[in-house]
């Protein structure tokens, strides 16, 4: 299977999962998704990782992305692991976690790598637009927690981008000064961005971010 890149169609499937039987498309519906695998199930980073995306589900929610995990273990095990998270970081599940036992999903993702884990999936990241694009994936080794506010940023991005003609710098959060999108002229940017234009370089120009 060839590596998913940014662009191509987020590949559809049904599968098993913590909550019952989950269609990626049906589930997503119009709205944006952020798809996040797991090595396996019972393991410290990522039950860590459930907690924490759990308590940032309504971050998640506020800015319509639906959220889904993945591991290779089965929905029965997902189950039993889902009260240990619960218990250990003080809160509730509460989005599925797909149950890939045959690796049908991790296969369609990519989400195996031999050279790091001949049966494990890596902790892969996909943020998946209404339009059902890939818009982001990330891969993180077994050994390395995500950090969940640089996901939540990467969204911000998006979602703003995809509707003004800007671009984000380093190190950019929601709210701050943006880059206008170098197919504009400067005088078209001024019409467009009333707030002002600061040209730092012919190429290089700021504006305050239009949403605020």
């Amino acid at each position: 299977m060839a590596t998913l890149r940014l662009g191509d169609i987020a590949p559809d499937f049904t599968a098993d999962s913590s909550t019952g039987t989950i269609n990626l498309y049906d589930y997503l519906g119009d709205g944006w998704g952020i798809l996040f695998s797991h090595p396996a199930d019972f393991t410290p980073v990522c039950t860590t990782e459930l907690g924490t995306a759990s308590k940032f589900k309504g971050e998640f929610d506020k800015r319509n992305v639906k959220m889904l995990a993945l591991s290779v273990d089965g929905a029965a095990s997902h189950l039993e692991w889902i009260k240990d998270i619960n218990e250990v970081q003080e809160t509730e599940v509460n989005f599925p976690i797909i149950a890939d036992e045959d690796k049908k999903v991790s296969d369609l993702y990519d989400m195996i790598h031999p050279n790091a884990n001949s049966t494990l999936t890596v902790r892969s990241v996909f943020i998946i637009a209404p339009d059902k694009t890939v818009k982001l994936t990330l891969t993180y080794p077994a050994s390395t927690g995500r950090n969940f506010h640089e996901l939540l940023r990467v969204i911000d991005s998006l979602q703003l981008t995809a509707n003004h003609k800007v671009a984000t710098p380093a190190n950019w959060k929601n709210g701050e000064n943006v880059v206008v999108s170098p197919a504009i002229s400067t005088e078209d940017a001024k019409e467009i961005f009333t707030k002002g234009v600061e040209e730092i370089k012919p190429y290089l120009r700021m504006t305050p971010d239009p949403t605020v």
